[in-house]
């Protein structure tokens, strides 16, 4: 029999479908999975793709039926199991073989595994996957992270499985040990905040304009067809237009507004601050979320507090405030986008990744859940302005912010007048005019900072030490 090109562990949903990916598009694939049934299962259920498939029911088998050196992809719940799984799997493999762990890993347990196997003679790669289970079916976009050999024995294969954009496989390899899953972990903190933004958007129109999801779904739709193309605004429209089946009208308007959260959009927030790198907007969405499950708190706490006493929302020209809406929305995203992409480039060099932001930008164009026309716009800005110190400073960029400015201002303005909840937009404009401002307002704390040094208030008891005259340079700079 002939040996298998890579090998795959663990049939749920993602494993088995990224396997009949693999054994699609030419490449024969060996699949185990911890429970016998469930191999037989996928093997039965493959068709035909079976002759492509070597079903294993020992490890023993699994790791004999891969070409070496062997590529063994793990797709399994990210944490401990991982760990346990490379355990059992260690005994069975030689020098060169590869363990891959493609699920949502935390960046820093990848660069432990990867420093763990350094000196066993095995190698390690850190693979982020987007694009959710039709993606990994169909074309998903891949972010490696590895030793550049090991990256070499399996880009044939996930090369041809990769999504594409215009012929161009949305695959890359992106640097050494946690590259990989970082950038998928930065990729989720943006999409997070992508997602918010709609959402905010979504309740302007709702709660302010009143408007029906129907009507709602149409101007998505209108949006879709400009510079907001993308995934996420495609599919606000269909879930807008969606019926409950049940017979109660649009299924927008039953589901419960209590959203939870994975452990990457709390992850970005974490290296974000880690790094000292702002990224506001991704802050505001994983809050949001984390408010949204508070949803009894919520209920309680309108009863107590009522919503704001404000007038309705008043709108002159509709049409110019949907305009406003469109740009507001394209100007939070390159807030969310320039944010996401800072935290990277300081991540790299931090960490001596050499991240390359256009292949980054490249890659995420299909098969990923924030894939849009507006990242061909960010992989030229980043080819012709490599050396930038942010996104919003290349000059296609800094030419949008200037002209969304205004909208976005307005928007947010009209939000909070109005008492309707806008974080994620309202970030973006704080962001904004905070990193435009030449001289901000951080003097005033450097002046209470060195007035709390000259006068002692490091004591624990709270008392004046005084044990210098103020204004003595402690921690303030001159300017």
């Amino acid at each position: 029999m002939a040996q298998a090109e890579i090998g795959l562990i663990g049939l749920g949903v993602m494993g088995s479908n990224l396997a009949l990916n693999i054994a699609e598009k030419g490449n024969t694939i060996a699949v185990f999975n911890r429970t016998v049934e469930r191999t037989r299962e996928f093997y039965e259920e493959a068709g035909d793709l079976k002759d492509r498939i070597i079903p294993c029911e020992t490890i023993e088998d699994f790791v004999a039926a891969i070409k070496p050196p062997r590529p063994i992809i793990i797709m399994i719940k990210a944490g401990d199991a991982v760990d346990q799984q490379m355990e059992i799997l260690k005994p069975h493999l030689e020098a060169h073989d590869i363990m891959i762990d493609a699920g949502n890993a935390n960046f820093r347990d990848t660069m432990r595994r990867f420093d763990t196997l350094k000196d066993s003679g095995l190698t390690f790669i850190g693979m982020g996957v987007s694009g959710g289970e039709e993606g990994a079916r169909h074309g998903p976009s891949i972010m490696v992270g590895g030793l550049e050999e090991s990256w070499k024995r399996v880009e044939k294969v996930l090369t041809s499985i990769a999504a594409r954009y215009e012929g161009d496989p949305c695959v890359a390899w992106l640097g050494e040990n946690g590259a990989g899953h970082f950038v998928k972990t930065i990729h989720n903190g943006i999409e997070y905040a992508d997602m918010q933004m709609i959402a905010e958007i979504y309740g302007i129109l709702r709660d302010g304009l009143k408007m029906s999801a129907a009507e709602i779904a149409e101007v998505f739709a209108t949006w879709n067809k400009g510079r907001l193309n993308s995934f996420l605004i495609e599919i606000s429209e269909i879930v807008l237009r969606a019926g409950d089946q049940l017979g109660s009208g649009p299924l927008v308007d039953v589901i419960l507004d209590k959203a939870g959260q994975k452990g990457t959009g709390k992850w970005s927030v974490i290296e974000a601050q880690n790094m000292g790198v702002p990224a506001t907007g991704i802050e505001a969405a994983v809050a949001a979320r984390s408010l949204s499950s508070m949803k009894a708190e919520r209920e309680a706490a309108e009863k107590i507090l009522g919503l704001p006493d404000v007038p309705p929302l008043s709108i002159g020209d509709k049409a110019a405030f949907l305009a406003d809406l469109e740009n507001a929305l394209l100007a939070a995203k390159i807030g969310a986008y320039a944010q996401g992409f800072a935290v990277m480039a300081a991540a790299s060099r931090e960490f001596g990744w050499n991240l390359p932001m256009p292949t980054i930008a490249r890659i995420w164009r299909a098969g990923c859940i924030i894939r849009s026309q507006f990242l061909d716009e960010i992989t030229k800005a980043f080819t012709e302005s490599p050396d930038a110190a942010n996104l919003i400073v290349t000059p296609a960029f800094a030419a949008m912010v200037k002209d969304t400015d205004g909208p976005l201002r307005r928007v947010v303005s009209t939000a909070v007048l109005g008492g309707l909840p806008v974080p994620a937009l309202a970030s973006a404009l704080g962001y904004f005019d905070s990193y435009r401002r030449a001289r901000g307002t951080a003097n005033m704390i450097q002046a209470q900072r060195d007035y709390f040094g000259a006068h002692g208030y490091d004591r624990t008891d709270g008392k004046d030490s005084h044990h210098g005259p103020w204004g003595s340079g402690l921690v303030a700079e001159r300017s």
